[in-house]
């Protein structure tokens, strides 16, 4: 069992964090982040620049939730001070991508280019037109935005071609027998 949730949650200089009630708000240089948990089972208090997540009880589900929610406070954290970041590739002949004010226009293979707004909070940005890096506060925001792009052309098995995560290893098939 996992014992993530005993430890302390050091909050940074330039991050203000409070607690009310059971929502945690911290507010950094990259933005505002909310999380609310559930207080039936774990409690939160800041404590000298450090959140101290502790359970009410010792039951599955309380232990479960209390490294969970300890968790989630660090990620919130570190999305407002630092961000996270995704690089994604694009592989194959004549796949490229390209940022046009807030939106990113891949060309894909098919008979148009595909146009993806980027949502709010994350910014979207091309070093090269076949890398993409995604840089946002909230970490679920950022894979979702990552998830959704590789959705349009997923990495086929033969010759490896779509739009993969950067360092994703895509397991290739041996083609036909002539």
């Amino acid at each position: 069992m996992s014992r993530v949730g005993k430890y302390p949650v050091v909050v940074p200089a330039g991050v203000e964090l409070t607690i009310n009630n059971n929502v945690v708000t911290a507010k950094g240089k990259l933005g505002e982040l909310h999380f609310a948990f559930d207080d039936s089972h774990v409690s939160a208090k800041l404590e000298d620049g450090k959140v101290v997540v502790t359970p009410h009880s010792l039951s599955l589900t309380a232990r479960a939730l209390w490294g969970t929610t300890r968790a989630q406070i660090q990620t919130i954290v570190k999305g407002v001070s630092e961000g996270f970041t995704k690089d994604m590739e694009l592989v194959g002949v004549g796949y490229k991508a390209r940022v046009e004010g807030k939106n990113l226009v891949l060309s894909l293979g098919f008979s148009h280019d595909v146009v993806f707004p980027a949502p709010e909070g994350v910014k979207i940005t091309c070093e090269s037109p076949t890398q993409i890096k995604i840089f946002g506060a909230d970490k679920q925001l950022v894979g979702q935005v990552a998830a959704e792009l590789r959705k349009y052309r997923k990495p086929e098995p033969y010759k490896g071609k779509g739009v993969k995560y950067a360092g994703e290893a895509v397991r290739r098939k041996e083609g036909k027998k002539k």
